[in-house]
C-alpha cells in the first residue's frame, strides 16, 4: 500500500472518532487515530482486553473489517 493509500484511511477514520463501530463480531468507539495505527475502545471486555489497535493496512489487507454505525437521532417522547 502506498502511503496517500494510508493517509486516505486515516482521514477517513479521523471523521468518525468517538463513534461507535462494529469490528468483525466486536462493537466498540473509535477512540484515537495516529499516524500508524487507530484506537477502538471494545464495548465488551469479556475478552479481557479494553483497548485493541490496529495498522491501516489491516483495514487495506481484509484482517479487520470496520463498519461505522450510523447514529439516528431519533427522540422518543411517551
Amino acid at each position: 500500500a502506498t502511503v496517500q493509500t494510508l493517509n486516505k484511511i486515516r482521514q477517513t477514520l479521523e471523521k468518525h472518532l468517538g463513534k461507535k463501530i462494529v469490528l468483525k463480531e466486536t462493537k466498540g468507539i473509535l477512540e484515537k487515530v495516529y499516524p500508524s495505527i487507530f484506537v477502538v475502545k471494545l464495548d465488551d471486555e469479556d475478552n479481557g482486553y479494553s483497548r485493541v489497535s490496529y495498522s491501516y493496512s489491516d483495514l487495506l489487507t481484509d484482517n479487520v473489517k470496520l463498519k461505522v454505525i450510523k447514529e439516528t437521532n431519533k427522540l422518543n417522547v411517551s
